[in-house]
């Protein structure tokens, strides 16, 4: 995909007062430099600059959101509850897929993820976007990129237009 463009959203509230150093960003980054895509990133704290950073991502005309952190069931996890609101539709399946590889790879807490994956309104050519929660870990993020590996180019093109 030589000219989709992604956004990467890491949600923490630590990581963006500078209490830690962000590593799974920098892993999505690297996972979509990889492919092609044109990448900005940024990290932010958790809550409503979460649901801010989603929407001006998609403003500029992002084909791919991926925000990792603010996916569990801690007080200031609301990562979920910031997207929902961008959503047109769910894809409950790549969301369970992404919990599902967690799992299947060893980490039984993968179940606790609340993370959502759907499409949302994009000022790109298409006016479709993905949206992706993965969760704040380097593992949970390699689940997460394993799994959009195997579909992210059909999403694509199906937002685009193309054929089943």
């Amino acid at each position: 995909m030589s000219d989709a463009r992604a956004v990467v959203v890491t949600c923490s509230t630590r990581a963006a007062a500078g209490q830690y150093e962000d590593e799974t960003g920098p892993a999505i980054v690297n996972w979509f430099e990889g492919r092609g895509f044109e990448v900005a990133s940024q990290v932010v704290p958790d809550g409503d600059a979460v649901g801010t950073a989603i929407g001006a991502a998609l403003g500029v005309g992002a084909d791919v959101v991926i925000t990792t952190g603010g996916t569990g069931v801690a007080p200031s996890d609301a990562t979920p509850e910031q997207t929902r609101p961008h959503l047109l539709a769910d894809l409950p399946g790549l969301a369970e897929a992404v919990r599902a590889r967690g799992v299947a790879a060893g980490l039984p807490t993968a179940v606790l993820s609340r993370g959502l994956a759907g499409v949302a309104a994009s000022a790109n050519a298409t006016g479709r976007a993905l949206v992706v929660n993965l969760p704040g870990s380097k593992g949970g993020v390699k689940d997460g990129l394993a799994v959009l590996d195997g579909v992210l180019d059909h999403v694509l093109d199906q937002l685009h237009g193309g054929a089943h």
